[in-house]
């Protein structure tokens, strides 16, 4: 009955829900009518696009898109449909492996099934069919994935939330810094991460975590609370008062998800066309990094490198701070 409630309060599974069901009718209705079925068909497509579109966390949704794309004969239609999961799932090589050199035709559909079966997009099924050592590969796993992509962040997010939720803090704490570092701007990532920080009483790590969020949206005063939350646990107290982490400890933080943002960026850089760099333009060595990175869309890298630089006294960065922000949103 919980799940039923749940699923009529949210509107997006709601809409996925509905333009499935009339992807399905228009199928049905091209297998009766041979004569119009490639109409049909095309509706049908149009409804199960729109479908994953509302609700990409559906594996029906998808199994619906590629059927189609199937029953349309549509071989390099069913590839890309192939290729986008892949991208949610975290972009990984030995999945990507599998879409070339084949008859999507032929396997399309078994290999579609075969990422549910190892991959699944629900977290519950994923996280049932995970062990202990299913938990190392998958640790090693996200290492090396990219999860710059929106959907894939949430997919993982939801993944690592049942890691926490089973007991494993320190290896929510460890993974999630790679989702963070390869797209900054997932505000509510960073707030849980804040919060469990808090909780634990790792100050410095919860105060990082909270001005962070207060960085990318300003309106939001997570930081302030935090403070007066410290604060008033510290009034009548014979404790020195916190002010803040140290500037090493701010630096040390942003250097690490520098870093970690690197992962995704030195992988892909044969795949990325570099913009050619005019050599008689003399700029200061920091400056011509954080130029390259946003011409070369390596957003997440720039911002941190930006802000590590703002926060080392060097106001200049801050622009370049601001355009990796407004590259990534």
């Amino acid at each position: 009955m919980e799940n039923s409630a749940g699923n009529l309060q949210h509107p997006r599974r709601n809409l996925g829900n509905r333009h499935r069901s009339q992807a399905k009718k228009f199928v049905k209705l091209a297998l009766k009518d041979p004569e119009n079925s490639q109409q049909n068909l095309g509706w049908a497509e149009q409804n199960a696009q729109q479908s994953i579109l509302h609700d990409f966390t559906n594996e029906e949704n998808w199994r619906c898109l590629a059927e189609i794309k199937h029953l349309r004969n549509d071989g390099i239609g069913l590839e890309m449909v192939l290729e986008d999961l892949f991208v949610v799932l975290g972009r990984d090589p030995n999945q990507l492996n599998q879409l070339k050199g084949v008859d999507h035709l032929k396997v399309g559909l078994e290999l579609l099934e075969a990422a549910f079966i190892t991959d699944s997009l629900d977290p519950d099924n994923w996280f049932s069919l995970i062990s202990n050592t299913g938990l190392d590969d998958f640790a090693e796993r996200c290492k090396r994935l990219d999860f710059t992509d929106q959907r894939t962040n949430i997919i993982y997010g939801r993944r690592l939330e049942k890691i926490r939720g089973s007991g494993n803090e320190d290896l929510f704490i460890e993974l999630v810094q790679y989702l963070l570092a390869h797209r900054p701007s997932n505000h509510e990532l960073w707030l849980e991460l804040g919060r469990l920080h808090e909780r634990r009483d790792e100050i410095d790590q919860a105060w990082l975590c909270y001005d962070h969020v207060q960085q990318i949206k300003p309106t939001t005063n997570v930081r302030d609370l935090f403070l007066n939350r410290l604060k008033g646990a510290m009034d009548g107290k014979e404790k020195t008062p916190w002010s803040g982490p140290s500037l090493e400890t701010r630096n040390d933080f942003l250097d690490k998800m520098t870093k970690l943002s690197k992962t995704i960026s030195t992988e892909t850089i044969d795949a990325v066309v570099q913009p050619e760099i005019n050599e008689e333009i003399n700029e200061e060595p920091q400056l011509s990094k954080l130029r390259s990175l946003i011409e070369s869309g390596d957003s997440a890298e720039a911002f941190f490198m930006a802000r590590s630089l703002v926060t080392s006294g060097e106001e200049w960065a801050e622009e370049w701070m601001v355009k990796a922000q407004e590259m990534m949103d």
